[in-house]
């Protein structure tokens, strides 16, 4: 791929896939997402960073929502980070995000994910993931993805299990999760395996 810096795709960014849509969030998704995070509190925030000790919260404060999207709407404009909320029937069921882009000699970036655990186990991630993948590779020119998930997250690890993205290894005490530094797998996949592979993973998860 070299080191060239395509220009920015046009927002907000739609992504199709065979099942689901996946864009940007706004204000207006507030009261769903909302609903979603509150309702799976304890299935997510045990594979989260703590959050900031007396910082509004965007689970129930809307003002914070709207600071956390305008925020990401920065982050977009400037090519640092792209977030998805992922919709299953035009509902909000989760997100796909792409973080840390970095340019220069690099050109990577990491991606994470979260469900609705009453859509888990239908390969929707799966479909979502993918789709990233191709956006980051495709359309951002980027050279590299990352994605690094503590070893019992078993559930996450299966969606890059399925994709079959290259285990890397572990990374001791790589990230702040719920309180402790965690060690991480670290999973990784290049712009030369996502050409080899490419039609693969629009024949098994994509769709066009």
């Amino acid at each position: 791929m070299g080191l060239r810096h395509p220009s920015k795709p046009p927002a907000p960014i739609h992504l199709y896939g065979r099942r689901i849509m996946m864009r940007p969030l706004a204000v207006n998704d507030f009261r769903a997402w909302s609903e979603v995070r509150q309702r799976n509190g304890d299935w997510l925030t045990v594979w989260e960073p703590s959050r900031i000790a007396h910082q509004p919260n965007p689970t129930t404060d809307k003002s914070a929502f709207a600071s956390r999207c305008l925020q990401r709407d920065r982050d977009r404009a400037a090519g640092t980070a792209y977030q998805f909320g992922l919709f299953v029937d035009q509902r909000i069921a989760g997100e796909v995000n792409l973080n840390n882009v970095v340019r220069g000699a690099m050109q990577s970036c990491t991606i994470g994910y979260w469900i609705d655990q009453a859509h888990a186990g239908h390969g929707y991630t799966v479909e979502g993931v993918a789709l990233v993948m191709q956006f980051a590779f495709e359309q951002l020119g980027l050279h590299r993805i990352e994605i690094c998930i503590v070893p019992r997250n078993t559930r996450s690890r299966r969606i890059v299990e399925k994709l079959q993205v290259r285990n890397e290894g572990i990374a001791e005490r790589y990230l702040e999760i719920n309180g402790t530094w965690e060690d991480h797998m670290r999973y990784a996949m290049t712009s030369e395996e996502w050409q080899l592979r490419r039609q693969d993973f629009v024949n098994d998860w994509i769709g066009h």
